[in-house]
């Protein structure tokens, strides 16, 4: 499908009209509960600033809605809903849509442009955040607003197009995650069976014993553009460590951050292990020399006794064994527990034939590792070319002269 031209034929030379979105709908936060509110046994939707709503047995809305995270990682992500619902404070529910617009012709067009739009919106160097004002100006391109009957028709058109397109993409990935599922178990299968050793045939040490150098990170200071803006050092959070090596991180900072705060360069071929909260236990090895807040811990092995990717894998293989050692109510972790975690090293009385050994494991889970988790490989890769297909052709049916075009 050729979509410059199918929108052009659908539009049909018909005027394009930017309007407001406080124009269209109307925006309110509730101002009241917070993330802790939720319910396990409620019976009403709970939105916050997470992609998966939880629940709670009060609801302060009854209508359709489109729900838009305030802040945090998931800022600017949508929900629809229609019927009774709560909302977190720094949730924002759009709502009462006048007759001009579609709903979902709004949700799609949000989902298209809304997060560029949030981070261009926002301060340098702080963390992309949304206010009411950048929502009521946020402009949506409305076709032939003169005839308000065709304008709709339009915009469903849109819409079902989209729909097809959405529906075609998640059959697609989930035959695709469902073959992902079943090579997922063969690899866990073998994996255990490589790290699984009858007594004798190793010696268990632990992390500590294999480790030449533990490190921990820290949060330069937040809204301080000199910590953030125009800052090349890697700093890595616990919400980017998913069980895979790391060639680059989402944020980077600036010298001055490393000067001011506890944040330190880590070497290359580390592993790292999330610390802290849902992310506890959860592992990956940095590619890169990098920097890391204080929620990662981060061990450099002893080369002469370990492979680095062998105690990954070990790690990974025991990733809810490690977890279920957190304590408090976060179920955090720290560097006692997991220096004091034990691993079985093969011929332990013999180095190099330990580390052969260990290289043989290695290459295994290497090879069947890549198959399900690498993006540029295998399955995953997939599942990322379908999505990205669909974004494509979103894109172009989304595309409309700006302000500034259609008036010339």
């Amino acid at each position: 499908m050729n979509g410059m031209s199918y929108m052009e034929k659908l539009l049909d030379g018909v005027k394009v009209e930017w309007k407001s979105m406080g124009s269209l709908c109307d925006l309110i936060t509730t101002g009241k509960l917070n993330a802790n509110a939720m319910e396990d046994d409620g019976i009403y939707p709970f939105y916050t600033c997470n992609e998966t709503a939880y629940k709670i047995n009060t609801y302060a809305f009854d209508l359709e809605a489109i729900l838009i995270s305030g802040n945090g990682s998931q800022v600017g992500h949508l929900n629809y809903y229609k019927g009774k619902f709560n909302a977190y404070q720094r949730t924002y529910i759009v709502g009462d849509f006048k007759d001009s617009i579609q709903v979902m012709y709004l949700f799609h067009y949000l989902n298209h442009t809304l997060k560029a739009y949030i981070t261009q919106n926002s301060r340098k160097g702080s963390v992309p955040y949304i206010t009411m004002p950048m929502l009521e100006g946020f402009q949506i391109p409305i076709p032939c607003p003169e005839t308000p009957q065709k304008s709709l028709e339009i915009q469903a058109e849109i819409v079902r197009i989209l729909d097809t397109f959405t529906e075609l993409t998640a059959e697609l990935t989930a035959e695709l995650t469902a073959e992902l599922t079943a090579r997922k178990k063969q690899y866990n299968y073998y994996r255990d069976q490589l790290l699984s050793f009858e007594e004798g045939e190793v010696k268990w040490k632990t992390l500590g014993d294999v480790t030449e150098k533990w490190y921990s990170g820290g949060t330069p200071t937040a809204g301080k553009p000199e910590y953030y803006e125009g800052g090349e050092i890697p700093w890595l959070r616990t919400q980017e460590v998913k069980f895979a090596d790391i060639e680059e991180t989402e944020v980077k900072v600036t010298p001055s951050a490393l000067k001011n705060s506890s944040a330190k360069w880590i070497p290359k071929n580390c592993v790292i292990i999330a610390i802290s909260g849902a992310t506890a236990g959860r592992s990956a090895i940095n590619k890169i020399p990098l920097t890391t807040n204080q929620h990662c811990g981060c061990l450099e092995i002893d080369s002469t006794k370990a492979l680095y990717r062998y105690v990954y894998h070990w790690v990974c293989c025991n990733y809810e064994n490690i977890k279920a050692l957190g304590q408090g109510a976060r179920g955090d972790l720290n560097s006692s527990i997991i220096k004091n975690f034990k691993l079985p090293i093969p011929y332990a009385d013999a180095p190099e034939k330990s580390l052969t050994e260990q290289a043989r494991i290695v290459d295994i889970l290497d090879k069947f590792d890549a198959l399900t988790n690498s993006i540029t490989e295998g399955l995953p890769r997939e599942i990322a070319l379908r999505q990205k297909q669909y974004e494509y052709y979103r894109d172009l049916l989304l595309s409309f002269p700006k302000p500034e075009e259609a008036a010339a």
